[in-house]
């Protein structure tokens, strides 16, 4: 038998690789011979750099920067220095966890120190930057960043513009002339997985600016300055960044990216099995064990369990699911194409004691789940 072994974490209870463990010491009481491949995932969100560390053979970056209120700051990211390869989280930067709640405000937030991971990676002779853009705590279309680039944002007088979202109505043109000289040679890519628009109903400022402390007014305010940002934009670089789905991510990060960084988008899930080599691992496999905290309808949403699924169905491999809380219906788990899916939950119990028996519970679902499997080998 051979299984492998891919979940996302836990949130607040384990980790990709302490649910390995956990399903590995579950399957070995049942098949103590059992071929067990380990490849933890994620989706692009937080978390994704402990995975992409051990991928790419990564070193950890520690540099000051500016944090989203200009505050400085320590931030990590990641370089494979053979590779060549950097992976950025936006949210060690610009991200919504670095600030008190009452600290939220989009409108004076910035995305400079984002730009300032970039910079640094490209002084180490980057040649290509994945760039993890969720958690953000701007709304400022990518300016910040840019700004620390070389970047130049000009109001009607000339004037250079603080990179911030409330000023994004005031920017008339675009400067280029003092761009990092690495970056015209660096192959960018976002991991992105939601496809909001820049502006509009469905765009940053109306979806998420509310998470960031963005008043009614405000919203409107912000959603009226990418509007004029996205002219800008346009005006300067040719590309309307309006009609490229996930352009709104990240407070308008995405379509920034796209714009000052020649970026294009990418699935999150979708790069960690490239770097994780995730299709030929499973070629010859019989069961995919993955998992994560809750298993629900967003997780047809470019979540990690859903790009498990999308290579299992193609090479139709079995996957089961062994998850915190499960809360779909049979006609979704058939739509997902879950061979079997079972929560860890046991005796009642409360959230906090369930998180706090994890790592048994996750043991003993294993251990059942293997011994219904030992009653027919015949199917193997």
């Amino acid at each position: 038998m051979k299984f492998v072994l891919a979940p996302d974490k836990f949130k607040g209870s384990l980790t990709g690789l302490e649910f390995c463990e956990a399903v590995e010491e579950g399957i070995r009481q049942v098949f103590p011979t059992a071929v067990i491949i380990k490849k933890p995932l994620a989706d692009g969100g937080d978390g994704t750099m402990e995975v992409v560390k051990d991928y790419l053979n990564a070193h950890e970056i520690k540099v000051q920067v500016k944090d989203p209120l200009f505050r400085d700051i320590n931030a990590t990211y990641l370089f494979s220095k053979r590779r060549k390869i950097a992976f950025i989280e936006m949210s060690e930067a610009s991200g919504h966890r670095l600030l008190k709640r009452a600290e939220l405000s989009c409108m004076d937030t910035t995305s400079l120190g984002t730009g300032q991971l970039i910079m640094d990676a490209l002084d180490r002779g980057a040649h290509e930057i994945v760039l993890g853009i969720g958690g953000s705590a701007t709304n400022d279309g990518g300016m910040g960043m840019a700004h620390a680039l070389g970047y130049r944002f000009l109001d009607h007088n000339g004037n250079t513009i603080n990179p911030i979202g409330g000023n994004l109505e005031k920017v008339k043109r675009i400067v280029s002339d003092t761009l990092h000289k690495g970056l015209s040679q660096a192959k960018v890519r976002v991991a992105c997985d939601v496809d909001n628009p820049f502006y509009g109903p469905n765009g940053a400022a109306y979806v998420y600016g509310p998470q960031k402390g963005a008043t009614v007014e405000e919203v409107v305010f912000l959603d009226k300055g990418l509007r004029t940002f996205s002219a800008a934009i346009k005006n300067h670089f040719g590309l309307d960044v309006q009609h490229i789905p996930g352009a709104g991510a990240a407070g308008g990060l995405g379509g920034g990216a796209m714009a000052f960084l020649n970026a294009s988008l990418i699935s999150g899930i979708g790069f960690i099995k490239e770097i994780a080599d995730f299709d030929a691992v499973i070629r010859d496999a019989n069961w995919i064990i993955t998992g994560e905290g809750k298993l629900d309808s967003q997780t047809l949403s470019g979540k990690t369990i859903a790009g498990v699924l999308e290579s299992a169905t193609r090479q139709r491999t079995d996957v089961a699911a062994i998850c915190g809380i499960i809360d779909l219906s049979i006609a979704e788990q058939e739509t997902l194409g879950i061979t079997y899916a079972t929560s860890i939950l046991r005796n009642f119990q409360t959230l906090e004691e369930a998180m706090g028996s994890s790592y048994e519970n996750l043991v003993i679902a294993t251990f059942n789940f293997c011994k219904i499997l030992k009653k027919d080998m015949s199917l193997y």
